[in-house]
């Protein structure tokens, strides 16, 4: 898959589905390895093409929607999940201070690689990229 190409939908703005909803983990609060809380999943976001679980969209702060901050997560970076929590292997520092989520430019290929560049991982789509995928509760 070339840069070009990455295709990825938000999880309920589409007619996919995850072949098994204990995969399902928007609400779930989102903790560094430290247990600093960082926000929780509002999101998820798939690969079109391949409807795996790419990115997890963390939402924090805010109120009655007002102010709250939103981050794109690559799911490589999902250390643990149990029923009421997913642990990142990144600080909180780290993850806040991440590009934002912006739906305006989800269009665009550079978006997505600003996102894992900044977290210094490969993208899914990249030449070699194995999936990993996230250690959901089953």
């Amino acid at each position: 898959m070339t840069e070009q190409q990455v295709a990825l939908v938000k999880l309920g703005s589409t007619d996919l589905v995850l072949a098994d909803p204990a995969d399902d983990i928007r609400g779930r609060t989102v903790v560094d390895a430290a247990g600093e809380k960082i926000g929780k999943v509002d999101g998820l976001f798939l690969d079109h093409d391949e409807a795996k679980v790419r990115l997890l969209e963390v939402v924090d702060g805010g109120f009655l929607g007002l102010g709250k901050e939103s981050r794109l997560i690559p799911v490589e970076l999902v250390g643990s999940v149990d029923e009421d929590q997913v642990v990142i292997d990144r600080d909180q520092q780290k993850v806040v201070g991440g590009p934002g989520y912006d739906p305006e430019l989800t269009d665009s290929p550079d978006y997505f690689t600003g996102v894992y560049e900044y977290y210094e991982i490969g993208p899914f789509w990249a030449p070699g990229s194995i999936y990993r995928q996230p250690p959901y509760q089953r």
